[in-house]
C-alpha cells in the first residue's frame, strides 16, 4: 500500500462523523428486523435491506451525520447548515413524495389483472406477459420519519463523544500504531 493510499485509508477511518452516521442507519435497519420479529412474529432478514417501515434509516443516517458535523465543526457553520438542509429535503421526501409513490403503487397493484393493454411476445402471441407488482413500501409515515430522525443523533453523538472514530478505536485496541 502506498503512502497516499495509507493516508487516505487512515483519513477515511478517522472520519467518525461518517461512521457514526452509518452506524445510526444500520441501527435503524436492524431495529426494523427486531420490530418485524416482535410485532409480526416472523424472521424476515430482507428487512435489513428494505425501504420504508419503522424507523426511517435514511432519516437516522442524515440526522446523525448532521448532528456529528454540528458537534465537531459547530452548529453555526455553513457545513452544518448544508447538512441540516439536506436532512429537511430527505425527511420531507420520505414522508411526502416517496410515501405518495408507495400509496399509488398499492392502488395500481389493486387494479384487475386484465385491465392493461399489453403487447404479447410476437414469437408467442398466446402467452400473456407477466406483470410484476409494483413495490409499495417506499416511504414512511411522519412517525417513522420522526423516530428515525431522533435515532440518528441518539446513536451518532454518544459514539463520537465516547468512542471516537474507527481509527481511534483500532489504535486503542492495539490494532494500528498510534501516530
Amino acid at each position: 500500500m502506498t503512502s497516499a493510499n495509507s493516508s487516505f485509508a487512515a483519513a477515511l477511518l478517522d472520519n467518525g462523523v461518517m461512521w457514526w452516521g452509518l452506524a445510526a442507519c444500520g441501527a435503524a435497519q436492524l431495529s426494523k428486523l427486531v420490530i418485524e420479529l416482535v410485532v409480526h412474529r416472523r424472521w424476515n432478514p430482507r428487512m435489513l435491506v428494505e425501504t420504508g417501515g419503522m424507523p426511517s434509516s435514511h432519516s437516522a443516517l442524515l440526522t446523525g451525520t448532521a448532528a456529528g458535523i454540528g458537534w465537531q465543526q459547530g452548529f453555526d457553520g455553513g457545513l452544518f447548515a448544508l447538512a441540516a438542509t439536506m436532512c429537511f429535503v430527505v425527511l420531507y421526501d420520505a414522508a411526502g413524495v416517496r410515501r405518495a409513490a408507495g400509496i399509488t403503487a398499492q392502488r395500481v397493484n389493486g387494479l384487475p389483472d386484465g385491465l392493461w393493454d399489453t403487447h404479447p411476445d410476437p414469437a408467442n402471441p398466446e402467452a400473456a406477459p407477466q406483470l410484476k407488482p409494483l413495490k409499495e413500501n417506499l416511504g414512511h409515515s411522519r412517525l417513522e420519519v420522526l423516530i428515525g430522525a431522533l435515532m440518528g443523533p441518539a446513536v451518532a453523538l454518544p459514539g463520537l463523544v465516547w468512542v471516537g472514530s474507527p481509527l481511534v478505536l483500532a489504535q486503542h485496541w492495539g490494532l494500528l500504531p498510534i501516530g
